[in-house]
């Protein structure tokens, strides 16, 4: 898939993310919209991702931030796990796919998540256990910026970089708001670089949106576990939800959705 390709799926993501949170009226469109390129490029570009293969041989992500679901469940949909018009179960009950990701019903999910801080955990077991197999299956994990403040967070950068694994990625949504604000007033996360080049990881920092940049970072070799910070916008697409920390968890109502998708589509 080339690049032009790439950023219209990511268009195409968004406009899936706002359809499906504004039918039910309940949803994460935030910090959904802000990492439609980081998945993209992973499931499309960069993952050994075929649906046709076993699990247990194709690469892994890990969703820590399982609150952006949609956004997961539009990639997945569109990377032939499940139909599309599945899209429109989203939160529905008895629908496979549920306000945050599991594995045990959704195809396509690697990971159960939601409670934030745990899913750097699960990425560093999972990359522990392809080592101790010889296997060549590689772990990538999403975490949003609040989520960092969570102490398992750090317990599991410590283990990674520990037990040298290079086999794993973290990539950082970093939109730099939160249910409640903005991260530095919440909770100040000072220099993510340094903090992260102190646990022993690789640190590569780029725009979140630029399917490029994010593609070099995955290609960059290095012999530590490797970080990618990647600036992102909350919101992106929409212009009334970018930089809104108001847009964490809200719906948006009948005409915010025609607005938010006309802005999309256009």
């Amino acid at each position: 898939m080339k690049d032009e390709e790439l950023q219209q799926l990511c268009r195409e993501i968004r406009a899936d993310i706002v359809r499906m949170i504004g039918r039910v009226k309940s949803g994460h469109p935030g910090g959904s919209l802000s990492c439609a390129e980081i998945l993209a490029t992973l499931y499309f570009r960069e993952m050994s991702a075929n649906p046709a293969t076993p699990p247990g041989q194709r690469d892994k992500c890990v969703l820590c931030k399982g609150h952006a679901a949609p956004a997961l469940y539009a990639v997945l949909a569109r990377r032939g796990y499940f139909p599309r018009e599945e899209l429109e179960t989203l939160r529905r009950l008895g629908s496979r796919l549920q306000g945050h990701p599991d594995m045990k019903k959704t195809p396509g999910v690697d990971a159960s998540t939601g409670s934030l801080g745990q899913g750097c955990s699960i990425a560093v077991g999972m990359a522990l256990g392809a080592r101790l197999k010889g296997s060549a299956q590689r772990i990538f994990a999403v975490v949003g910026d609040g989520e960092m403040q969570e102490g398992q967070f750090w317990e599991a950068m410590m283990s990674a970089a520990h037990f040298g694994l290079t086999n794993l990625t973290v990539i950082l949504d970093h939109n730099g708001l939160q249910i409640d604000g903005a991260n530095d007033d919440v909770m100040n996360l000072g220099d993510i670089r340094a903090k992260l080049l102190a646990f022993g990881f690789d640190v590569i920092e780029v725009d979140g949106h630029d399917t490029i940049q994010l593609l070099d970072a995955y290609a960059r070799k290095t012999d530590k576990p490797k970080f990618i910070l990647a600036e992102t916008v909350k919101g992106k697409g929409v212009s009334f939800m970018e930089n809104q920390a108001g847009w964490h968890g809200k719906a948006p109502s009948a005409d915010e959705t025609e607005q938010a998708l006309a802005e999309l589509e256009a």
